[in-house]
C-alpha cells in the first residue's frame, strides 16, 4: 500500500515517456514476427534502471480522456480491454496491480492546490495504456498503480501544469509514467511514406525533451509548429503525445534525453526519461 513518505533525494524516480505499442501487440503473434520485439525489450529493462524500486506508480494514459482531470481511486481496479480485433487469448490477459486510494488523494490534493479541477473514480478500471506495458515492465503486478486521465480538451499548458503539481511525488518514491505514442496517426503505421515524415518529428521531439527546460516547455507549447507535426499527430488525436507534456512538467529543471527508439510499422517510435 502507498502511503505519503518524507522526501527521499537520494532515490527521487525520473519520469518517462513510453511506448505502449498496438493493442496487446507484445503478446501476440504479429507479422513480421519481430516487429516489437527492441520495444518489448526496452520495457522490460526499465525497472533495472530505476534509482530503488518504485513505492507506486502514476500511470497517464492516452486511453482516457475526461472533461477534467481524473485519477483512479478503486483499491482493486479491473481492466478495461480498449482494443479491438485482436486475437481471443488478448481479452484473457491479467494485470492485478492493486490500486491506491491513498496516492489517488494525494494526486487529487496536488492538482487541486494548483487550481486544476480534478475528480476521483471508484469505478474506473485500468486500460491497455496502463497494462500492456506494465505487464513487461513490472511482470510480478505487485507495485500499487494509479491512472490519471486526460482532459478532452487536449490543452497543452494545462497537463505541463498538471505534471509540475504532481512533481512532489517523484521524492516521495512515485514513478510518474506517460504511457502513449511519439507517432500515432493510424493511416501512417506501415506506409513507407510516413518513415521520413515520423523522422522528421522525431527529431524535433528529441531536441526538445533534450533542450533547457524553460525552453523544452516553450517548445512543447508550440509543438504544433513542428515539422510534420500533424501529419504525425492528426487534429484532435495529439492524446498519445500529451502524456509527455505531464511527465515533462513534471520533470522541473531535471534533464530528458531519449532512451529508446525503433522503426516500427515503417515509422519511428521513441521513448524519453526525464531525470
Amino acid at each position: 500500500m502507498y502511503a505519503s513518505a518524507p522526501a527521499d533525494s537520494s532515490g527521487i524516480q525520473p519520469t518517462l515517456f513510453i511506448p505502449h505499442g498496438a493493442g496487446p501487440c507484445f503478446f501476440m503473434d504479429w507479422d513480421p514476427p519481430t516487429a516489437w520485439n527492441a520495444m518489448a525489450d526496452f520495457l522490460r529493462g526499465v525497472a533495472a534502471t530505476l534509482p530503488q524500486p518504485p513505492r507506486a506508480i502514476l500511470m497517464v494514459s492516452g486511453h482516457w480522456l475526461e472533461p477534467g482531470f481524473s485519477v483512479t481511486s478503486g483499491r482493486q481496479p479491473g481492466l478495461i480491454y480498449d482494443y479491438y480485433g485482436f486475437p481471443l487469448h488478448t481479452y484473457e490477459l491479467r494485470y492485478d496491480a492493486p490500486g491506491s486510494p491513498e496516492l489517488a488523494a494525494r494526486v487529487a490534493d496536488l492538482l487541486a492546490g494548483a487550481d486544476l479541477p480534478v475528480r476521483q473514480d471508484g469505478e474506473r478500471g485500468f486500460d491497455h495504456g496502463m497494462f500492456i506495458p506494465l505487464k513487461l515492465m513490472f511482470p510480478a503486478a505487485d507495485v500499487p498503480v494509479v491512472q490519471l486521465s486526460l482532459r478532452n480538451d487536449l490543452d497543452p499548458a494545462a497537463h505541463l501544469a498538471a505534471g509540475r503539481a504532481l512533481a512532489p511525488l517523484r521524492e516521495e518514491g512515485v514513478l510518474i509514467v506517460g504511457s502513449g505514442m511519439s507517432f500515432h496517426n493510424m493511416r501512417g503505421y506501415g506506409d513507407p511514406r510516413f518513415g521520413p515524415i515520423s523522422d522528421a518529428f522525431d527529431r524535433w521531439l528529441t531536441a526538445t525533451v533534450e533542450a533547457a527546460p524553460e525552453e523544452r516547455h516553450a517548445r512543447l507549447l508550440d509543438w504544433e509548429q513542428a515539422p510534420m507535426a500533424r501529419l504525425c499527430h492528426p487534429p484532435r488525436a495529439e492524446e498519445h503525445l500529451l502524456p509527455l507534456f505531464v511527465v515533462a512538467g513534471a520533470a522541473a529543471t531535471d534533464a530528458g534525453r531519449r532512451v529508446f527508439s525503433d522503426r516500427v510499422l515503417e515509422t519511428t517510435l521513441s521513448a524519453f526519461r526525464f531525470g
